[in-house]
């Protein structure tokens, strides 16, 4: 996985911590979060802003779709 995969690092995000709310997450943590993800093989100095809240939005939709 790489930074531009917002939905599938949402969909593992999610799976790893379903009761997270991923508004009340800093950037700072998601992009640590991300990091530590297995799957996970891109620069960590590459991440940008822009690139959280794409990750950040696609999570919010997979934690909207599963409360229902």
């Amino acid at each position: 996985l790489t930074w531009n995969d917002h939905e599938e690092i949402a969909i593992l995000l999610h799976e790893q911590r379903p009761d997270v709310d991923p508004l009340t997450v800093r950037f700072t943590d998601l992009r640590e979060w991300v990091c530590q993800l297995e799957e996970f093989v891109d620069d960590p100095a590459s991440s940008s802003e822009g690139k959280l809240e794409a990750i950040q939005m696609a999570w919010l939709d997979e934690y909207r779709e599963a409360a229902g």
